[in-house]
């Protein structure tokens, strides 16, 4: 009774052991921790494929902490921002992202997007037509969003009924000006 005991004890306390510096694939060397194994920008990755936006943003933040500003972190920042509807806060992230790879097509593209929630037909028009010659016109998302921000464009012209024309410029002394609507 006391052998049994005695194996049963020693059995459960070599489990408590240590890998003896194996990591986890089993390779000699230093045994690394399931917490510096994980790239936040994957996690987030995985939780933005679930609808899961504000828990990718904060991966994608630690991250960012971990790595640095990298133009896929502050382009995944900007995209979980822009699903969270806080466009201020996505286009301040993908214009960084831009400033890191000016031919960063993905940060260009969503910079556009971001422009079409604020009806900037323009400007997104501007963007993507940039995302489309740098991707070379392989992205079919690209191309629609083009087609898409182009048509708007065309049809965001002013027509006498939508131009207000009533208006007077005041002059107020030193090269000061005042735009006042008249009735």
């Amino acid at each position: 009774m006391i052998k049994i005991f005695g194996l049963a004890a020693l059995v459960a306390l070599s489990a408590c052991q240590s890998s003896g510096g194996f990591s986890p694939d089993g390779l000699p060397g230093r045994a690394a921790s399931a917490a510096e194994d994980v790239d936040g920008l994957i996690v987030g990755h995985r939780l933005m494929e679930g609808g899961e936006y504000e828990l990718a943003l904060r991966a994608y933040y630690r991250s960012m902490g971990e790595q640095g500003p990298t133009v896929d972190a502050l382009s995944a920042i900007g995209s979980a921002n822009l699903h969270l509807g806080r466009l201020g806060q996505a286009d301040q992230m993908f214009r960084r992202a831009i400033e890191f790879d000016p031919e960063f097509v993905p940060a260009i593209n969503n910079l556009g997007v971001v422009m079409v929630e604020r009806a900037d037909w323009g400007q997104a028009a501007h963007l993507f037509r940039t995302a489309f010659a740098l991707d070379s016109g392989r992205s079919e998302e690209i191309r629609q969003n083009l087609r898409l921000a182009l048509a708007n464009l065309e049809n965001s012209s002013y027509t006498d009924e939508n131009n207000n024309n009533n208006f007077a410029l005041v002059r107020r002394g030193n090269g000061r000006f005042l735009l006042l609507a008249t009735p």
